[in-house]
């Protein structure tokens, strides 16, 4: 038999289903089934949500990491290497480790077609099973319900926040965006909610499967100074929490709060400097992720974040505002034909001071000059570059050390970021880090 390697795997992958995106379980859990696949672990936490699926489920795994327990993470889309995708202990599984289970997973379907995520997903539960792990954390790829990762029941299940994106397959409001994202809910199993307001349809969803549905700024939530925050939860009991004194993070701590929570609904202690060091040492690469770059002699300040939509936009607006600068904000800006462009720029407007668009390397791409187009018709100042690692070089040309270069719009803008900074290295620069 013919080995095949990653790189080999994932073209045979993309091939593989008529369509990217097929919802529903049927395949999957015959699959499953064929394949023996029990719990992937002892414990398990879900994630869904419109935005902050990343830092929520790092968090969480840090959380549970800090108390002793081996923990995998399964999480998409990756930036730069697949690995990404399939974490266990903190680290990527090997190139090795993911070929055996997608010739495992490829052997048990026969003649049943799943998709990309749907192979990928397998593969990782597969993969978790092996190692007897103490938890896991799976982040839904699409939605909830359909979604393949629902093939588990969860422990907890969080939703981070709901808004409108992916319209067609998951709707044209947040009552049918929440109706799918409920549908990770377990029968007497706990849920949280990041969301101040989840619509009627999640609530009536969690009453009719009798979930004891905790919703922050009800149940859980968060206040701060200019120095601290303080957190206030519940146990599983119901029995009232508080964690006081806590590091300000450079990631959300809307979503910080709300992986306490479901940390705390695991029965786990909260131990207060345990505590403490988990959340300070979470880091997710290109989610609010500053690196400081030597540029022709130099230090200009760069922060990637991958937001895409027009919820995402406006919490990067608004952590933005929180930290003022001296000097100008140059962005970089690529995003996707399905995204709402002039949603996410008009959140941005007044915060931005030059934009650089580019087309991103996928023919899901909106073109620059559309790009260029929207941005004008607004009054604002751009420019339009073949490609993201030509328009970093300009805003990192014209920038001066009290600028700061905003690398953001999509997962593909970010990881051409990322790998114009690993170019940069290589040439004889310096990523002095965050």
């Amino acid at each position: 038999m013919i080995q095949r390697s990653l790189g080999d795997w994932l073209i045979y992958l993309e091939q593989l289903h008529p369509v990217a995106i097929d919802m529903g379980l049927d395949r999957c859990r015959e699959v499953a089934a064929r394949l023996g696949l029990g719990r992937p672990a002892r414990q398990v936490v879900t994630v869904t949500g419109t935005n902050g699926k990343g830092s929520t489920c790092a968090f969480i795994a840090r959380l549970l990491a800090t108390q002793g327990k081996t923990v995998g993470v399964y999480s998409s889309p990756h930036l730069l290497r697949y690995n990404e995708r399939v974490r266990i202990d903190d680290a990527d599984v090997t190139d090795d480790a993911l070929c055996e289970a997608f010739e495992v997973v490829e052997r048990a379907r026969g003649s049943i077609s799943l998709t990309y995520f749907e192979m990928g997903t397998l593969a990782a539960l597969w993969l978790f099973e092996r190692e007897a792990l103490d938890a896991v954390v799976l982040e839904v790829g699409l939605g909830g319900r359909l979604d393949a990762v629902n093939l588990v029941d969860a422990d907890v299940a969080v939703v981070t926040n709901i808004g409108l994106d992916h319209a067609e397959w998951l709707g044209t409001t947040r009552e049918s965006v929440a109706f799918e994202k409920a549908g990770i809910f377990r029968s007497a199993k706990p849920a949280v909610c990041g969301d101040t307001a989840p619509p009627e349809t999640m609530l009536e969803s969690a009453m009719k499967s009798a979930v004891p549905l905790l919703v922050r700024g009800r149940d859980f939530g968060l206040s701060r100074d200019s120095a601290r925050w303080h957190w206030q939860g519940k146990d599983s009991a119901g029995n009232p929490l508080e964690l006081r004194d806590l590091p300000l993070l450079s990631l959300p701590l809307e979503n910080a709060a709300l992986a306490l929570q479901a940390f705390a609904l695991l029965g786990l202690s909260l131990q207060p400097e345990q505590i403490n060091q988990a959340l300070r040492n979470t880091r997710v690469t290109g989610r609010l992720d500053q690196h400081t770059l030597c540029w022709r002699g130099i230090n200009i300040s760069l922060l990637l974040d991958v937001g895409h939509n027009p919820h995402a936009a406006a919490y990067l607006a608004g952590h933005l505002r929180q930290r003022p600068i001296s000097g100008r904000r140059l962005a970089v800006f690529g995003l996707l034909a399905d995204k709402d462009l002039a949603g996410v720029i008009d959140e941005l407007g007044g915060v931005v001071d030059t934009w650089a668009v580019a087309p991103l390397p996928t023919p899901r791409s909106r073109s620059a000059e559309e790009l260029s187009a929207a941005l004008s018709e607004r009054g604002e100042a751009v420019t339009v570059h073949p490609d993201i690692a030509n328009a970093l070089d300009r805003q990192c040309d014209q920038a001066t050390g009290n600028d700061e270069v905003l690398i953001f719009g999509s997962f593909y803008c970010v990881a051409e970021a990322l790998a114009w900074l690993d170019q940069h290295k290589a040439r004889g620069g310096h990523d002095l880090g965050g």
